[in-house]
């Protein structure tokens, strides 16, 4: 229904923007520590912090480290933190084995972390951009990434990371069939209980770059992603793919990148209802946190604004480098 409005000057619209309170009052969107997920980065070592370049105030962290940031994490109240390995260039191979074995980075950092922080999900990667030799998600077969083959190993990655505890798994790799193929899968194995948050539109975006410099993939990459990545003009086939991964047992959908695609999210959360999720990744935080730290916007304000924004969109949740800055600020510290 069309909301009507009085005429002027029966209504002024102004009236209720008067004080802090009526603005409270008569707020349309909320914001919490609810609404987070904290992305991570794990990498070898011990005691180790070390500041990725085009993330300012992001780490790459040894596992001793990130089982810190979940604790961190869990006292700020921030429900799941989400786990993304630097490996080490030495093990990464062609056939990507160490996707599922189970004492790489993910599957080490998993167990540690429930063994200590138990109160907070751990959630997982699923793709083999991090193992692979080609920088891709799926095998390359003669300059082919190839599909069947792909879910075949992304599976075997997703029963590691369940039997090594975690609790969510998020498939990021948008090969097709594979929600399906994990899903049977995981509930053949035991693992009922285990979410499934799928990357059901993930855009072959110009916004990752940060993030491979993260997992360190930027240098290893061959070619791009577009053949199994969506189309960035495109909004219709966003709404195909997250149909497909619903009815193959997602249990959540996500969005990815988030702020350039609020369209999209809206479109999600209209047309399903599912429980929807943005990803607001490494170039919208870099971009954010380079202008505020030159001074050329408030990036404190910026930063709550734009998540205010995926929850008008329609978000129930929102991945997030800000994560811990934001609830720290929710919670007036």
């Amino acid at each position: 229904m069309r909301p009507t409005t009085a005429p002027f000057p029966a209504a002024r619209l102004r009236r209720v923007r008067q004080s802090p309170a009526t603005r409270a009052l008569t707020r349309e969107t909320q914001l919490s520590v609810d609404d987070l997920i904290w992305p991570v980065f794990v990498r070898d070592g011990d005691n180790v912090l070390e500041e990725i370049p085009s993330m300012p105030g992001v780490f790459r962290r040894s596992v001793d480290r990130i089982v810190e940031a979940a604790a961190e994490a869990a006292d700020l109240g921030i429900s799941a933190i989400c786990l993304f390995p630097y490996t080490d260039p030495s093990l990464k191979t062609a056939d990507c084995a160490e996707a599922w074995n189970p004492e790489n980075l993910s599957n080490r950092a998993t167990r540690a972390i429930k063994a200590q922080v138990p109160g907070i999900a751990v959630m997982t990667d699923v793709a083999l951009d991090p193992y692979n030799i080609n920088g891709h998600d799926g095998f390359v077969v003669d300059g082919e990434i190839v599909n069947d083959e792909t879910v075949a190993a992304l599976v075997k990655q997703a029963l590691s990371q369940a039997e090594a505890g975690a609790d969510i798994i998020g498939p990021s790799d948008m090969m097709d069939g594979r929600i399906g193929a994990m899903r049977d899968a995981l509930e053949e194995a035991g693992h009922t209980k285990v979410c499934l948050m799928s990357y059901s539109a993930k855009y072959a975006s110009a916004f990752y770059g940060p993030f491979r410099d993260a997992v360190g993939a930027s240098g290893a990459l061959k070619g791009d992603k577009s053949t199994y990545q969506m189309d960035p003009a495109n909004s219709d086939e966003a709404l195909r793919c997250v149909e497909r991964d619903l009815m193959e047992g997602a249990d959540m959908v996500m969005v990815k990148p988030g702020m350039p695609y609020l369209d999209v999210c809206r479109r999600v959360k209209d047309t399903f209802g599912a429980p929807t999720y943005a990803y607001q990744v490494s170039g919208e935080y870099a971009m954010i946190k380079g202008a505020g730290l030159n001074g050329w916007i408030d990036g404190e304000k910026a930063m709550m604004e734009s998540l205010m924004c995926f929850k008008r969109a329609g978000c129930d949740g929102i991945l997030t480098y800000f994560a811990p800055d934001v609830a720290r600020r929710l919670r007036g510290q």
